[in-house]
C-alpha cells in the first residue's frame, strides 16, 4: 500500500480515561468504559464495589456548563527474538526489539443551557500521538498496542480528534443518572430519549462498547481484544471519521444507527466525502438484561455495511495466476461501489461483586480488502477482570483474555502468493489461526496516576505457522488529569 495508507488507530480506545476511571471508582452498570464511550446511565457494565479514592488529578464539577479534562498514556513494549522460517516487508521482525508510544488528549466541552429534557453539548478534543509500534505496527492482525499510529510521517503534531454537536431530546420526565464526562455533559438524562450526534468522532465512542475490554489505558492493549477485529469500521488512519448518528434509549434497551465517511485508500488519512459512493453504515441493538439473577449483564448485536473503493482478494489472485500481475496486488483491482458487510456480538456479565466476564464474536464477508481497521475476517474473544477489593485495593484490577482471529480462503491465498495488505505480508503463508492471550495488572498509585504490567503471547503471528510464537511484555503509565 502507498505510504499514506500505512496507519492505524491512535484514537481507537484511547479515551475512556475519565469514564473508565469512574467505573474503577463506582462501577455503575450504565456507564460505558470505552475510551470514547457514550454516557448512557443504563448502558453500563457489571457493578463493582464503590471506592472513595479520587481517580483524577483534579476535581471535575458535576454542575458547571463547561468541561475541561485531559489524559496521557505511555506504553513501553518489547519482545525477544523468536522463530521465523522467513519474513517479508510486512512481517513482525523476528529479532528482539522495543518501542514506546505516547498519547495525550485535551477534552473540552460546553453546554450553553441546562434543561433536564433537552440538552445540547458542544465537544472539542485535541490529541497528540507520538512514538512507534513494534515493527512499525506490521505483522500482526491483533497488534499489541492500540495507541499506535503506524504512519511515521504523521508525527506528533496535535490535531483535532473530535468536534461534535450532541443533542438530547427527552421523551419523559422520569430521569436517570448519567456519567458526566467529556463525551456527554449531562449528569441526569431522561429514561426514554433520543440522542443525536454529528461531527468528527470515532465509532467506538458509541458502538461495540464493553466495560471490560475496551480501554487501552486501564485495561487490555491488544487491538482485537479491546475492539472486535472483524468490525471494519469507518475511520482514517488515526481512528476518526466524520458523520452522524441517532440513538434511542429506553429503560433496559437501546438502538443506534450511524452513517460515516470512509477513507479514500485502505487505512489512509484522507476521507472520501462522496457519500453516494463511499460510506460506512452501522446499526446496533443493546439489551441490558442479565442471565444471572441479582447480577447485571449487557448484550449488544451490531451489523455494518461499507461501500468504498475496495479491491477483491480473488480478483488479485486470479490476475497473478494468469500472469497479468507479477505479484498479487489488491490495489490494482479496486472498484467504486464495492461492498463489505459483517456483524458482531458482544456480551458482558457480572458473576460476583468483583468478578466480571465478557465475550465477543465477529464475522465479515472477507472477499474484499480489509480497509479501515485490521486484517481479520472472523474473530472470537473472551475474558474477564477482577477488582482488587479483596486485597484492599478497590481501584486495582487484574484481567485476562484470549482472542482467536481468522481470515477467509481468498484472503489466505492472497497472502500465500506474496500479496501485501496494509498490515500483513510475510511473502509466503502457512496458514493457521492467530491466537493471542493477554493478561494485565493495573495499580492505582495516587489520584489519577495508574501503572500497569501486561504480557501477551501470540501464536501464529500474521496467521503464519512458520513464525512464532512470540511473547510481548509491556509497561504502561496512565494519568487522568
Amino acid at each position: 500500500m502507498p505510504q499514506n495508507a500505512q496507519g492505524t488507530p491512535a484514537s481507537w480506545e484511547r479515551a475512556s480515561f475519565y469514564k473508565i476511571a469512574s467505573l474503577y471508582q463506582a462501577q455503575d452498570f450504565g456507564t460505558q468504559p470505552r475510551p470514547d464511550a457514550a454516557t448512557s446511565s443504563e448502558r453500563v457494565s457489571p457493578e463493582q464495589p464503590a471506592d472513595t479514592n479520587e481517580v483524577t488529578l483534579f476535581p471535575h464539577s458535576q454542575t458547571a456548563p463547561w468541561w475541561v479534562s485531559g489524559q496521557a498514556n505511555i506504553i513501553f513494549q518489547a519482545h525477544p527474538g523468536f522463530h521465523s522460517a522467513y519474513q517479508g516487508p510486512n512481517s513482525l521482525r523476528n529479532a528482539g526489539e522495543y518501542k514506546t508510544s505516547l498519547v495525550g488528549t485535551l477534552f473540552l466541552g460546553y453546554q450553553p443551557h441546562h434543561n433536564l429534557r433537552y440538552n445540547t453539548d458542544f465537544i472539542v478534543d485535541f490529541e497528540s500521538a507520538g512514538g512507534r509500534g513494534l515493527s512499525e505496527a506490521l505483522g500482526l492482525a491483533g497488534f499489541t498496542n492500540l495507541d499506535v499510529v503506524r504512519n511515521p510521517n504523521l508525527g506528533s503534531t496535535p490535531y483535532l480528534a473530535r468536534g461534535i454537536i450532541h443533542q438530547t431530546i427527552g421523551l419523559t420526565d422520569r430521569m436517570t443518572d448519567a456519567e458526566r464526562g467529556y463525551f456527554s455533559l449531562a449528569a441526569k438524562v431522561p429514561e426514554r430519549r433520543f440522542e443525536f450526534r454529528i461531527g468528527k468522532m470515532s465509532l467506538p465512542d458509541a458502538f461495540d462498547l464493553n466495560s471490560i475490554g475496551s480501554d487501552s489505558h486501564l485495561q487490555f492493549m491488544n487491538w482485537t481484544i479491546d475492539n472486535n477485529g472483524a468490525w471494519d469500521y469507518a475511520a482514517d488512519t488515526r481512528g476518526y471519521t466524520v458523520g452522524a448518528m441517532l440513538e434511542y434509549d429506553d429503560k433496559d434497551w437501546s438502538a443506534r444507527y450511524g452513517l460515516f465517511a470512509m477513507p479514500v485508500v485502505a487505512n489512509g488519512i484522507d476521507l472520501d466525502w462522496a457519500f453516494s459512493r463511499a460510506r460506512g453504515q452501522n446499526i446496533e441493538f443493546e439489551l441490558r438484561r442479565s442471565v444471572l439473577p441479582g447480577r447485571k449483564g449487557v448484550t449488544r448485536i451490531l451489523g455494518y455495511v461499507n461501500n468504498a473503493h475496495m479491491g477483491s482478494y480473488r480478483e488479485a489472485v486470479e490476475a497473478y495466476l494468469a500472469g497479468v500481475d507479477s505479484t498479487p496486488t489488491i490495489t490494482a483491482h479496486e472498484h467504486f461501489g464495492a461492498v463489505k458487510y459483517g456483524f458482531t456480538w458482544n456480551n458482558e456479565q457480572e458473576l460476583t461483586q468483583n468478578l466480571r466476564v465478557y465475550s465477543r464474536f465477529g464475522w465479515n464477508e472477507g472477499q474484499h480488502e480489509s480497509f479501515a481497521y485490521t486484517e481479520v475476517d472472523q474473530t472470537v474473544a473472551f475474558g474477564g477482570d477482577y477488582a482488587g477489593a479483596g486485597w484492599h485495593r478497590p481501584n486495582d484490577k487484574i484481567g485476562a483474555a484470549f482472542v482467536s482471529n481468522a481470515i477467509k480462503r481468498d484472503h489466505q491465498n492472497y497472502l500465500r502468493y506474496g500479496g501485501l495488505g496494509f498490515l500483513l505480508g510475510d511473502g509466503r503463508l502457512n496458514y493457521g489461526r492467530e491466537n493471542i492471550l493477554e493478561s494485565y495488572y493495573t495499580y492505582h498509585a495516587w489520584k489519577g496516576l495508574f501503572f500497569s504490567l501486561d504480557v501477551q503471547h501470540v501464536d501464529n503471528p500474521g496467521y503464519n505457522r512458520d513464525r512464532g510464537p512470540v511473547w510481548v511484555e509491556s509497561v504502561r503509565t496512565h494519568v487522568d488529569f
